[in-house]
């Protein structure tokens, strides 16, 4: 009897990629613990922790083959500084100064209307939102 294929190079597969051993293990770390917000640099310490060996060349270029594929979006929130999101459903983010935190706003709790008119032969794919927050100042 035929092993069954793991979850991610299912994944994988489904999306139009090759489940190479890196783009596996990375998937692996990606998606294991749920909905997150990842930079290049924390996904690559994890996959350095778990004994994975890849370069960062490696996290970064595998990270934008999965935002191509649309198995994750990217969001920028400080500047140079990207994050990508495993959740693609359209939502929203907190972002905590300070601590570089990225979080996802609860569904409903914010509405967007008004929106101009894209220019012609445009559509409007994505609207994001980032709410910065800091702790209170006394």
């Amino acid at each position: 009897m035929a092993e069954a294929m793991p979850e991610i190079e299912v994944k994988l597969r489904h999306y139009g990629l090759r489940p190479t051993r890196q783009r596996v293990a990375l998937g692996d770390l990606l998606f294991a613990k749920g909905d997150r917000h990842l930079t290049v640099e924390e996904l690559h310490e994890e996959a350095i922790i778990a004994g994975v060996p890849v370069s960062l060349a490696t996290v970064y270029n595998t990270l934008h083959q999965f935002t191509e594929a649309g198995l994750i979006r990217v969001l920028a929130v400080e500047g140079a500084k990207t994050y990508f999101d495993t959740n693609t459903s359209d939502h929203h983010h907190f972002f905590v100064e300070g601590r570089n935190e990225v979080l996802d706003v609860p569904v409903g709790n914010l509405e967007i209307g008004n929106l101009p008119e894209p220019p012609e032969g445009m559509e409007i794919a994505h609207v994001d939102v980032v709410i910065r927050l800091r702790e209170k100042r006394s």
